[in-house]
């Protein structure tokens, strides 16, 4: 059973800084795809960022230079820095593997002005 574990979230103040982490239960290299996305009040789910085959990294441009996507072993980290209010929402780790999806069970991250 694929499972994926996030962590990290919380309240910060505008400008402030939080790392969010997806840890995944298998090889990390298994997955095709392992990506955050995020879902405020009355939107849509969108896409952050995350790591695509090959091991290139993707980001919206929303949080390009802001935001930071890196692994360790089976984690992938969400490095967000200079937050601003419209970064609020759940963020979700999304992962694919042998065109099967999974989604972990969500983090809030609140920014506060």
């Amino acid at each position: 059973q694929v499972q994926l574990v996030e962590s990290g979230g919380g309240l910060v103040q505008v400008g402030g800084s939080l790392r969010l982490s997806c840890t995944v239960s298998e090889y990390i290299f298994n997955f095709n795809r392992v990506v955050w996305y995020r879902q405020a009040p009355g939107k849509q789910r969108e896409l952050v960022a995350g790591i695509r085959p090959g091991g290139t990294f993707i980001y919206d441009d929303s949080v390009k230079n802001r935001v930071f996507c890196y692994h360790a072993e089976n984690t992938v980290y969400l490095q967000m820095n200079n937050l601003k209010p419209e970064d609020t929402a759940v963020y979700y780790c999304y992962a694919v593997l042998l065109s099967r999806t999974y989604w972990g069970q969500g983090t809030q991250v609140t920014v506060s002005s």
